[in-house]
Order: C-alpha cells, then sequence, then structure tokens
C-alpha cells in the first residue's frame, strides 16, 4: 500500500467505508453537504480541476486565471501528482477512460 501510514487510523477507514457506499452524484453531495463547509467542498473540487489541468500541459498563469486557485494551491497539487500516493493520477485516469467510453 503506497498510503502514508500516518494517516491510517480506524476513524478514517470508517469514513471512506462511508464514501465507498454512496451510489451517484445526488448522494455525494447530500453527504458532502453534511459532512464539509461549502469552501471546504469548493477548495477540494479546485483541487481536482487544477490536478486536471496540471496533467494535460496547462501554465500556472492559465490554472489560476480559469479556477482561481493560488499559485501555492497550484505547487501543493503538482508536487502531490509527482511525489504523492498516486491518488490523483489513478482517478484522472479513470475519469478520462470513463469520458472516452
Amino acid at each position: 500500500m503506497s498510503v502514508n501510514q500516518r494517516l491510517v487510523n480506524p476513524l478514517a477507514d470508517k469514513l471512506f467505508d462511508t464514501i465507498l457506499q454512496l451510489r451517484n452524484r445526488e448522494e455525494c453531495y447530500e453527504f458532502f453537504e453534511d459532512l464539509c463547509t461549502i469552501s471546504e467542498l469548493h477548495d477540494m473540487a479546485q483541487r481536482m480541476e487544477v490536478a486536471r489541468m496540471l496533467e494535460e500541459g496547462a501554465t500556472y498563469e492559465d490554472i489560476e486565471s480559469r479556477t482561481g486557485a493560488s499559485t501555492a494551491t497550484i505547487s501543493r497539487v503538482k508536487r502531490a501528482l509527482h511525489y504523492g500516493a498516486d491518488g490523483y493520477m489513478k482517478l484522472l485516469k479513470r475519469v478520462k477512460e470513463n469520458e472516452e467510453g
């Protein structure tokens, strides 16, 4: 497992097991609306878009202007793409495969 073991604990396990029970986008909205603040949800969505744009080769300037993300956020996401646990990459690949059919 490539997961940072400092993150692993019984409460996180329960949270992720719960998330894996979500069946559709509407349930995701309902659950995450209860779980997160609007700002937290916005930040997570923004980071996914930054990751997608970085993977497609967009410049920092383009990403910043299109998403509103700070250069610090863009750098953090870029570092995770290159040196992280491959979570972004796995999901970006799956989304792309689903979009292509």
